[in-house]
């Protein structure tokens, strides 16, 4: 039997990264488009529009749909019989995989992973070590499944060790709205039942790999009680009326997945774990025939939409800005922003509260007064960008540092993605500011508004150092206004009880 050499698995781990870091899967596009044409909710249909135009654009350009370009996640099933010719470990073959994906000259990916967690933190620079999982197989192939998490939805994830007679579904309706919108739904919910805790949190990661497939059961009906339940899972989250992006809307996921495993009699692990507008997965298998091919989707599977500002956006000028202007406008307003903007993420904002709290000068050249700033990280230009794909990271990260940047610093304005929490709307309306959202799961398309980028200080961070942007019309939605109105929280609430009108009304 032909033996399965070294470079195939590091080129087809390269090209499936590579391959996933720009296209939609096609389930995932056809199940979008759906959700957009049955979208009520204005903001959310929006919001979906955007991610749709984005994933197209990709898909032409070969650019990142996201800039989370995610941590790595392998999953190799290793035949009994597989024969090899390769000097370095399965292990060792797919992290040179990752790092030779990651920095493609023609799509460098952005390296996000960073060594020493609990302390330094330092950038790897390459995006490994990738998180692998391997089991042993009968048969003489190599099956891999590889995955590409942002930390966005990562991070929201969850376990509960309930007891044998909890409701997993009482569980999860309380569960799914406590991660908020950083996990840039629409997506997916992949569930693990049963094993031990690390065994939940795993089936519930492998479930994501799983094509959408919830209309399918839902125009046969359940064949099983697994699909009965994901069933109503999947129709309990969206009634929350969550919506894209947390606006307020129909569809909140667009499938639920689960897996489950037995446990001990005692036990009723559940792990829940969000995939975002941004899910990144792909499978091959080798055979020693060479390495695998990824065919593209074809381009007619996209909706024929284009992305324009909405006629009654108001023009920001951010070179001008003044408190009078960030007052006058109103909760769930589209601005559209020009001029020039700072960035800034957990690390830039952590130093800024050592230098400030300190009473030390800030870098030369920078100024917060009056000022607006991006939370973002974005990925490297190639090919004359100004930047690369450039969304926004999730905002409560920075909540604990806004009332400094607010009151200190002299910031008059914010822009990511997802709510704000408690803390952070209350000093935004003591201080009289606001907090813009723009769509996760859109980066190219915002990137497109960015005409010229700088470092301005702690060039050492890589994509977390501070940028000065210069933007042209960059479409935002005011989510928080200067009297501390969430859109976060009026949208969901509306949406809830719409959503609950048109099940009474079809009853």
């Amino acid at each position: 039997m032909p033996a399965i050499k070294q470079e195939d698995v590091i080129q087809s781990v390269a090209d499936a990264l590579q391959y996933i870091s720009y296209y939609h899967s096609p389930d995932f596009i056809q199940a979008m488009a759906a959700a957009y044409e049955r979208e009520a909710s204005p903001a959310a249909k929006d919001a979906i529009k955007q991610i749709l135009v984005n994933s197209r654009m990709c898909a032409e350009g070969h650019r990142p749909i996201c800039q989370d370009t995610g941590i790595v996640t392998v999953f190799a099933k290793v035949g009994m019989n597989v024969q090899w010719q390769a000097d370095l470990s399965l292990s060792e073959m797919i992290n040179e995989g990752v790092r030779r994906a990651y920095n493609h000259p023609d799509n460098k990916l952005r390296a996000s992973i960073v060594s020493n967690p609990a302390f330094d933190r330092r950038n790897t620079r390459d995006n490994t070590p990738a998180v692998i999982h391997m089991e042993v197989v009968p048969g003489a192939e190599l099956e891999i499944a590889v995955a590409a998490k942002g930390g966005g939805s990562e991070n929201k994830a969850a376990l509960a060790m309930l007891n044998p007679s909890d409701s997993i579904v009482d569980w999860l309706l309380e569960a799914v709205p406590e991660m908020g919108a950083g996990w840039c739904p629409p997506g997916m919910l992949g569930i693990g039942i049963g094993g031990t805790a690390e065994k939940a949190m795993v089936l519930a990661k492998q479930s994501l790999f799983e094509p959408i497939d919830i209309h399918e059961i839902r125009a046969r009906g359940p064949q099983n009680k697994i699909e009965a339940l994901r069933l109503e899972i999947c129709d309990k989250v969206n009634a929350l009326g969550i919506g894209a992006q947390g606006l307020g809307g129909l569809t909140t996921v667009l499938d639920v997945k689960i897996a489950d495993y037995p446990t001990h009699a005692a036990s009723l692990p559940v792990a829940v774990i969000p995939n975002c507008a941004a899910t990144r997965h792909a499978h091959f298998v080798l055979d020693g025939s060479g390495p695998a091919t990824l065919e593209p989707p074809p381009l007619d599977l996209w909706p024929k939409l284009t992305y324009q500002a909405s006629a009654d956006a108001r023009r920001v000028n951010l070179d001008t800005l003044s408190r009078a202007d960030v007052a006058s406008w109103q909760p769930g307003e589209r601005l559209l922003l020009s001029g020039r903007m700072l960035t800034g993420r957990d690390a830039a904002h952590k130093r800024l509260g050592q230098l400030i709290e300190a009473g030390k000068p800030l870098p030369e050249g920078l100024d917060f007064k009056d000022r607006v700033i991006y939370y973002v990280g974005p990925v490297d230009p190639v090919r004359g960008e100004a930047v690369g794909p450039a969304g926004p990271t999730t905002a409560t990260r920075m909540d604990k540092f806004t009332d400094l940047m607010l009151g200190r610093a002299g910031l008059i304005a914010m822009v990511g993605k997802a709510e704000r929490g408690p803390e952070a709307v209350e000093s935004i309306r003591r201080h009289g500011a606001a907090y813009l959202m723009a769509v996760g799961g859109a980066a190219y398309l915002v990137s497109k508004a960015i005409r010229s980028s700088r470092v301005v200080a702690f060039e050492d961070l890589g994509m977390e150092a501070i940028y000065e942007f210069e933007v042209k019309d960059m479409p935002v939605t005011v989510a928080v206004d200067a009297r501390g109105v969430s859109v976060h929280e009026t949208g969901p609430a509306q949406w809830k009880r719409n959503i609950a009108g048109i099940a009474v009304t079809v009853e």
